[in-house]
């Protein structure tokens, strides 16, 4: 904190040297041109060495590296912009107190230079805040959109724009802290691997996404695996289609991923409408003799009664008019055969009980279910926020889409619990917004999973 202040003023006296060099030489507290010229360019070092490039600390990645430089560039604009402001005061005041006895070309070149030191401050203050700014906005996983777009709009509001830049600045602090964290216990465990399990692991998405390259539907989950020694392979059925059609992609996925890696079997970890498909997979489409386990992630094996409401509601030509438009959407971005109303029908109440009577666990195989759930519609970003207080109507205790007693299946049953009124949504079970959950950690609930399946033989 000490070493934070003597920089903030040694950089408060370099932004304002100008103003400086102004006051000394009205004061006629300097000898010589050639004195303030070498003051000058003291201070103009103070403002580069700190400003523009500050110090570097030993943080474990660039990112984290990056975001911490940010947040002491801001933290100095914060401080320099208070001393700014006294030395701004003090030059008005004193080329006021010059200007009063009009002098003619004296005057004018009292006002040129007052207003040059103004402009210097102005730019440079400009510059600390910017170099800042960028690296955290560009750089922050925590910032979010919303607060982004905040930031821009008020941004130019004296007194918001204060605001924002403080809570900005406490948000990425904590992001800082707690991946530094992170990457600490990731670094101690390194070599026992705890996530190192006899078999691979299958991540199986739910219903309306795919596993993009570039967009992962698991978010930080299995990077973080894979830090821990997991390897990972995905499901890579289509986003949206019947049960029945994703379990026989899934089926045909893990028999070529046993067959051409020589694994024997696979512990799959299915979210959502995935788990139904895993299911499928195993039981219909032979894909018993290569799966140890299932683990499904708030997954909807008594369905949602809220859907069926839904679906016998909205009349059937916009029912029809959203399938057709969503399916012509996905067969572009690379589903073969893509149904919208076989997926939502699948996850009925109905249908759900139908096909349980149908589906049988497969023996020798290892069945547990995982479930989370949000305390008030805030707890989930949209349209979780929207859908939340529908189906705690119709479903009860829910996660804003599956409820509670709807995703209890297997031999064990884990309830993640929510630590505070925020609650845990559907998608913060897949780390779906990337947001760092005061009293949840997402990625270290998957990796104790992991942990647990090696511990066990699987």
């Amino acid at each position: 904190m000490g070493r934070r202040i003597c920089s903030g003023l040694a950089l408060g006296v370099g932004v304002n040297w100008l103003s400086i060099l102004f006051l000394l030489k009205t004061a006629n507290l300097t000898p010589g041109i050639a004195i303030r010229a070498g003051m000058g360019f003291l201070f103009a070092a103070v403002f580069l060495l700190i400003g523009i490039s500050p110090k570097r600390r030993d943080e474990p990645t660039r990112e984290i590296r990056i975001l911490s430089s940010g947040c002491e560039l801001l933290r100095l604009f914060l401080l320099s912009l208070a001393i700014t402001v006294v030395i701004q005061a003090v030059a008005a005041a004193e080329a006021v107190t010059r200007l009063l006895p009009w002098q003619g070309l004296a005057s004018g070149a009292i006002l040129t230079q007052w207003l040059l030191g103004l402009l210097t401050a102005v730019l440079a203050e400009a510059v600390l805040f910017w170099n800042g700014m960028l690296r955290i906005f560009f750089v922050s996983v925590q910032l979010g959109l919303k607060n982004r777009v905040l930031a821009v709009l008020f941004g130019w509001i004296p007194g918001l724009n204060l605001y924002f830049l403080g809570k900005m600045i406490r948000i990425v602090s904590d992001e800082i802290e707690v991946e530094t964290e992170k990457w600490e216990l990731d670094a101690a465990r390194a070599e026992n691997e705890v996530c190192r399990t006899k078999y691979p692991i299958l991540l199986v998405h739910g219903v309306f996404f795919r596993d993009f390259r570039y967009l992962n539907y698991w978010g930080r989950i299995p990077k973080e695996l894979q830090k821990n020694g997991a390897v990972i392979y995905y499901g890579e059925q289509q986003s949206a289609a019947s049960v029945e059609s994703c379990g026989r992609e899934l089926a045909e996925r893990i028999r070529r991923i046993t067959e051409e890696t020589g694994c024997g079997k696979l512990n799959i970890i299915a979210h959502s409408k995935g788990g139904l498909d895993s299911r499928a997979a195993i039981s219909w489409f032979g894909a018993a003799e290569y799966v140890a386990s299932l683990t499904t992630i708030n997954t909807p094996h008594r369905g949602c009664l809220f859907a069926e409401y839904l679906l016998d509601k909205i009349p059937q030509k916009a029912r029809e008019a959203i399938a057709q438009t969503y399916n012509t959407t996905l067969k572009k971005c690379g589903d073969p055969s893509p149904d919208f109303l076989a997926a939502v029908n699948d996850l009925t109440g109905s249908k759900c009980a139908q096909r349980n009577e149908q589906l049988p666990d497969a023996p020798g195989i290892l069945y547990e279910s995982v479930m989370s759930y949000c305390k008030k519609a805030r707890s989930g970003k949209f349209p979780l926020n929207i859908s939340y207080p529908l189906v705690k109507r119709f479903d009860g205790k829910n996660d804003g889409l599956v409820s509670v007693e709807s995703a209890r299946w297997g031999s064990r049953f884990t309830l993640a619990e929510p630590k505070d009124k925020r609650g845990i949504s559907h998608g913060d079970m897949i780390d779906l917004n990337r947001e760092n959950i005061r009293g949840f950690d997402v990625r270290e609930f998957y990796v104790s999973l992991a942990a647990d399946l090696k511990k066990r033989g699987y």
